[in-house]
């Protein structure tokens, strides 16, 4: 996704609010959707917390996934960490993945 990084590294504020926002839309648990019009099926976990979210999704009947910890520590911003794949991958994911309407949280 070209613009998610600057140069240095991190994330451009807009694309980060816009990530989070996504990501806090969907549910907790597992979740059906759609992906670049494929079959995905997404679990979502938040510690008690709220400083740590993880999210595994693959698709169903294909072999791509997705899976990441977001964590919100003290002293620092949100820091992402996929799990052996690209930060773009995940974000791209996250801002373009649509669950099944019957279990999401709904969209503004």
């Amino acid at each position: 996704m070209p613009g998610t990084m600057t140069a240095d590294g991190k994330k451009s504020p807009s694309v980060q609010a816009t990530f989070e926002d996504a990501l806090a839309k969907l549910p907790d648990g597992y979740v059906d959707g759609h992906f670049r019009n494929r079959p995905w099926g997404v679990t979502v976990k938040r510690s008690e917390d709220g400083k740590r979210t993880w999210l595994y999704g693959e698709e169903l009947g294909g072999t791509d996934i997705v899976s990441f910890n977001l964590y919100h520590l003290a002293g620092s911003g949100p820091t992402l960490k996929p799990c052996e794949m690209s930060s773009a991958k995940v974000i791209e994911f996250v801002l373009g993945f649509e669950p099944s309407i019957e279990k999401a949280a709904p969209r503004p």
